[in-house]
């Protein structure tokens, strides 16, 4: 497909935390343009207010639409994608670890305020394995190569202010076809711990990698989107001994001094989106990658309601 020589004209469904980064992010890119805000309540406003003002807002998904015609629709109700995990040089070292591989994971939220309202909003229809462990069991998948082949789940409903048949704490194990296993874990709520609510890390036979991030040590912002993006250091610790059971070399720090922050993330995101319309990039690998790491949470979901072991094959 050639270029495109008129802007790719974009509707922007949902003004949240996510939808309003994504929609900054075509506001800076001269190849698109928003025809159109949609949100059921006031966010579309306060968003338009901040992008300058003068685009159409929409009350309903439908209307808009039809009133735009867009080339393009980006979705960012809920549930949505509200986690950004996708640090290629984590997934790069950890395949130098050896097999099976041994990944842990968490991330922990200590919501209050409007995160809390988001929260509760998300809850309306899955919960926190599912909406945050999709993005954690893809990078599983990319750190194994191997196909995932069980997994198993407990959670637990710590408020009422929750639907009744749903749950705020949640942790997912899987098991894959090489031997390696991985677990997540997700919380969300005023009531939920600060401590190590921030936990990434691969350990294989040659040794380990984790990202250390400085903000996660820090009071009060385990529900920050900003945080949960950055890595700043990777530690690279190598299980290399000598005769007497000593370390051989002193662990490797990788630092991430020029990572891009959260909306530079979305940024760099549609960019490729626009590439992938403009250049017609095969995207079905994607796909299927995605498809796949949701059916993994959905099994993980109804391990959780069951009780019970799911199998994959």
């Amino acid at each position: 497909m050639s270029s495109q020589k008129n802007p790719l004209r974009i509707l922007v469904v949902g003004c949240g935390n996510m939808g309003a980064s994504h929609a900054t992010a075509y506001h800076l890119m001269k190849e698109v343009k928003i025809c159109g805000l949609v949100s059921t309540g006031k966010s579309k406003d306060v968003l338009n207010t901040k992008l300058g003002g003068g685009y159409p807002l929409f009350n309903d998904y439908h209307a808009a639409l039809s009133a735009t015609k867009p080339d393009a629709v980006c979705i960012s109700t809920y549930p949505d994608t509200h986690e950004q995990y996708a640090i290629s040089a984590f997934v790069q070292l950890a395949q130098e670890l050896g097999k099976p591989l041994v990944m842990r994971m968490n991330l922990n939220q200590q919501s209050h305020g409007q995160m809390w309202t988001v929260h509760r909003n998300l809850m309306k229809s899955l919960s926190p394995i599912v909406d945050c462990g999709v993005h954690y069991i893809d990078v599983m998948c990319q750190m194994t190569r191997s196909k995932p082949i069980q997994v198993s789940a407990i959670g637990a409903r710590l408020t009422e202010d929750i639907p009744a048949g749903n749950y705020n704490y949640g942790q997912l194990q899987i098991r894959f076809e090489d031997g390696s296993v991985g677990w997540y874990e997700a919380g969300w709520g005023p009531m939920i711990s600060e401590t190590a609510f921030f936990v990434k890390d691969v350990i294989g036979p040659k040794g380990s990698v984790s990202i250390v991030a400085k903000d996660a040590g820090a009071s009060g912002k385990s529900d920050s989107v900003e945080s949960h993006t950055k890595t700043e250091s990777l530690r690279f610790h190598h299980a290399d001994i000598d005769k007497n059971a000593e370390f051989t070399k002193p662990d490797t720090w990788i630092n991430l001094t020029d990572e891009p922050d959260h909306q530079e993330l979305c940024n760099r995101e549609q960019r490729f989106f626009l590439k992938a319309i403009s250049e017609d990039v095969e995207l079905n690998d994607h796909m299927e990658d995605a498809v796949n790491s949701l059916r993994i949470a959905f099994a993980c979901d109804e391990s959780v309601r069951t009780g019970k072991v799911v199998s994959l094959i």
